[in-house]
């Protein structure tokens, strides 16, 4: 292993210790967990449920913003996803806060910093439209998912990217006509939240760009389990 797959290997675990927010299948918060704790697969086959978002970054053209996770992602490295999926976190002040998700969209916003280098001046916290949540439950080995999942869309320009390696190996834009094509000739899996939303969820999300607002559901939460 090279230096710099031992350091990046290195973030991944640290990133370990970082304090999730559990919750009921209701999504009322129960405590915080680590998030290996969250993530590992205990012996009865259970993940333990967590808060999560996902963000979806389209530019004015429509185009989707896809990334490639790493091969250094202790779960689901190497699969396709949506622009940024992560966690907000209980130890980082704002992000426990409820009203408005408005935690959430602070964590999303201090996520596309690190993960894609977009400078924290070009995104505000009222730039997403929160549109709903998705609960779901995935496995890979001794890692899973097990997620309350926040559907974050953000229509921007001119954005300065400058991808974190360690998080991400390929960033592309995909438009809508060419969404179905690209997956189907992809020679990696897309991870399971992006495949579930992109199949029951995505495709009239996408021909709504314009008109978000009549289509957010914040009191339902989608089941997938």
């Amino acid at each position: 292993m090279n230096l710099l797959s031992t350091a990046e290997a290195t973030l991944q675990l640290a990133a370990l210790q970082e304090r999730c927010i559990l919750v009921d299948s209701y999504d009322k918060s129960i405590g915080d967990a680590t998030k290996k704790e969250c993530h590992i697969v205990n012996p009865d086959g259970q993940v333990l449920l967590h808060r999560a978002f996902s963000v979806f970054l389209f530019n004015n053209k429509g185009e989707l913003l896809l990334q490639k996770r790493s091969a250094s992602k202790v779960t689901f490295p190497n699969h396709y996803t949506n622009t940024c999926c992560s966690h907000p976190l209980f130890e980082i002040s704002g992000e426990t806060e409820e009203h408005d998700a408005i935690g959430i969209r602070r964590a999303a916003r201090r996520r596309l910093n690190y993960e894609l280098g977009i400078p924290l001046s070009q995104i505000s916290i009222s730039d997403f439209v929160y549109l709903t949540r998705i609960h779901y439950f995935a496995v890979e080995s001794e890692w899973g998912e097990h997620e309350i999942d926040y559907v974050l869309f953000i229509q921007k320009d001119n954005l300065k990217l400058d991808p974190n390696p360690d998080e991400i190996s390929e960033l592309c834009w995909i438009s809508q006509s060419e969404i179905n094509n690209f997956v189907k000739n992809l020679n990696a899996p897309l991870t399971p939240w992006f495949k579930l939303i992109l199949e029951h969820k995505l495709p009239e999300w996408w021909n709504n760009l314009h008109s978000l607002k009549k289509l957010q559901d914040h009191n339902t939460i989608q089941r997938f389990v």
